[in-house]
């Protein structure tokens, strides 16, 4: 799946996944599962640092902040 880089207007984490959610909606399955909330796998950091919030991923995003999700790799 294409996920580009996007520039979005946001002041947590969750705003700036929900607009970019909102400008590929195909995404979304990737990263939240169907309650809503990131998938076990998926990790997501705002300027660097991983989410303390995975729950409602409140975690603030300033205004050049960076949010970068990456999946998780697992097995052995």
């Amino acid at each position: 799946m294409d996920c580009p880089a996007a520039q979005v207007d946001a002041t947590t984490a969750r705003e700036a996944l929900d607009a970019y959610f909102s400008m590929h909606p195909g995404v979304r399955g990737y990263v939240l599962d169907e309650r809503g909330c990131l998938r076990t796998h998926v990790n997501v950091f705002v300027d660097g640092t991983q989410l303390v919030d995975r729950n409602g991923m409140s975690d603030s995003v300033g205004p050049r902040g960076e949010v970068y999700v990456l999946q998780a790799l697992s097995g052995g």
